[in-house]
């Protein structure tokens, strides 16, 4: 056998290796947070393919920027069709990853899509279960958080997507977000059981924080309103006596728990904006996830 027919075989296993090593990893879609869109994730695309070669990574290219403002159901209601459209040429599944506001908006496509092939979802940073802190002071500068309330609790506040997710003084007109309430079952609403089905088809919840976020708040929980703002560093035992809607299983959590498929991970000194950069928070957090 001649030199060039051996490397001509040795060019033919390296393309063969290298389409098994691409076929190996499910995609990877990310769903942005507020104000955010694709250009903010190229460094955490750069760590997945990099770690993951042949990945097919795309971060959704809806409701970019100020256009993130919109109504979370709306939102809701095009990115699940551009993600089926999507998981409909994945055969082996896939992965979803998403950051801050995209964490509430995913919980809401999992809760509605009922064939979904997602496997790992990966809440980055993310008020899986409301926020309330000082963040919308930014957007509501006037107001105390203790009264923003009375800006979002009200159909024009609830037309805003950052007060689709404020968890925070109810009032006798208007018992809190009406995305938030149905996502986590409050005892004010009533939830479809179907939604608790297509959610528990995930294989993975990861839910990724840290206390020096400085956006997110809390934190972590210390509330019985709040046991899973995605930031917690609190065990998933405190969180089985503090949140109501574990112990009776609304959505799910309490399944997944007992199936082993809840990953905490928190992660000291990162801040907002960094943890869909930061190679720590990707090594530590995200990429065992994504095989």
């Amino acid at each position: 056998m001649d030199k060039s027919m051996v490397c001509s075989l040795l060019f033919l296993l390296l393309l063969c290796c290298a389409s098994y090593i691409s076929q190996a990893y499910k995609p990877v879609f990310i769903v942005h947070g507020l104000f955010d869109g694709p250009k903010e994730f190229k460094t955490l695309t750069k760590f997945i393919q990099k770690s993951h070669p042949g990945t097919e990574v795309t971060t959704l290219d809806l409701y970019d920027g100020l256009l993130s403002v919109k109504p979370l159901w709306t939102q809701v209601r095009d990115f699940r069709a551009k993600l089926e459209a999507r998981l409909n040429q994945t055969k082996e599944g896939a992965h979803l990853l998403c950051f801050s506001q995209g964490g509430v908006i995913c919980r809401g496509l999992l809760s509605v899509m009922p064939n979904h092939n997602i496997h790992s979802f990966i809440s980055l940073s993310a008020p899986l279960a409301g926020q309330y802190g000082n963040y919308l002071k930014k957007v509501f500068p006037k107001y105390l958080k203790k009264n923003i309330y009375k800006v979002c609790y009200n159909k024009l506040g609830q037309q805003l997507s950052i007060c689709q997710y404020w968890n925070g003084q109810t009032s006798k007109y208007f018992k809190g977000p009406i995305l938030l309430c149905f996502l986590i079952c409050s005892n004010v609403c009533v939830c479809a059981t179907d939604w608790r089905d297509n959610f528990l088809r995930i294989k993975k919840l990861v839910l990724i924080g840290g206390p020096d976020d400085g956006v997110i708040t809390p934190w972590q929980s210390r509330s019985v309103l709040l046991p899973l703002v995605l930031k917690v560093s609190i065990t998933m035992e405190t969180s089985k006596v503090r949140s109501s809607y574990y112990r009776s299983d609304v959505f799910g959590l309490k399944t997944l728990d007992f199936r082993g498929d809840v990953s905490m991970c928190v992660q000291s000194g990162v801040a907002h904006v960094q943890w869909h950069s930061d190679s720590t928070v990707f090594t530590n957090c995200i990429q065992d996830w994504l095989t």
